[in-house]
């Protein structure tokens, strides 16, 4: 949806799925030095390419708005799919300064499959969920913790520093300051429901 060509390109791949797994144990240290240089973090960024001319490498990324970003990444196509299905994708393309909270694959596949066919199924509620993962400021990891307004009229509540971040409690940042060119996207390991 948002900011998902943040992390991709390994060549393992998840035999349910197809698509690449993220592995939480990658050494942080074999991310490329100019991706660090550029105030990324988390383990889940040594899988984003490092070939600038790749769409889902972080210099690639930084040059187009967020949707458009999270297309080039393969750990984000369920939340990409999502997006288009919901048509926010000129939305997110024209929000300008903006944090995305941008799920993996893997998180939408925590979701109970008859739970998130119904998300996907209503329109409305899926606008309401994908909504909640975008706050209305942009925010450095300096300015990340505390409590943001969301796109969908709620709240956000984010704990943690320096380079460690839980969202609402429960959603881990697994990588973070990934910039685009309209937004600020911390890619994440749940999916954050907004509260009825």
């Amino acid at each position: 949806m948002l900011a998902l060509s943040a992390c991709g390109g390994t060549d393992s791949e998840d035999s349910a799925s197809g698509a690449p797994s993220m592995s939480a144990s990658t050494p942080a240290a074999s991310a490329s030095p100019s991706m660090m240089m550029s105030g990324q973090f988390g383990s889940g960024c040594a899988a984003v390419p490092t070939d600038p001319s790749n769409a889902g490498s972080f210099e690639a990324m930084a040059k187009v708005p967020v949707a458009t970003a999270a297309s080039g990444n393969p750990l984000l196509s369920t939340l990409v799919t999502a997006v288009q299905k919901a048509n926010l994708v000129d939305s997110l393309n024209g929000a300008q300064g903006v944090t995305v909270f941008a799920p993996t694959n893997d998180a939408f596949a925590k979701i109970p499959k008859a739970d998130l066919d119904k998300v996907l199924a209503d329109d409305a509620l899926l606008k309401k969920v994908l909504t909640y993962h975008v706050v209305t400021t942009q925010l450095s990891p300096e300015t990340l913790a505390g409590t943001h307004k969301t796109l969908q009229g709620g709240e956000l509540e984010v704990t943690g520093s320096g380079s460690s971040f839980t969202v609402n409690g429960t959603s881990m940042v697994v990588c973070g300051n990934v910039s685009t060119a309209n937004a600020t996207v911390y890619i994440v390991d749940t999916v954050l429901m907004p509260k009825s």
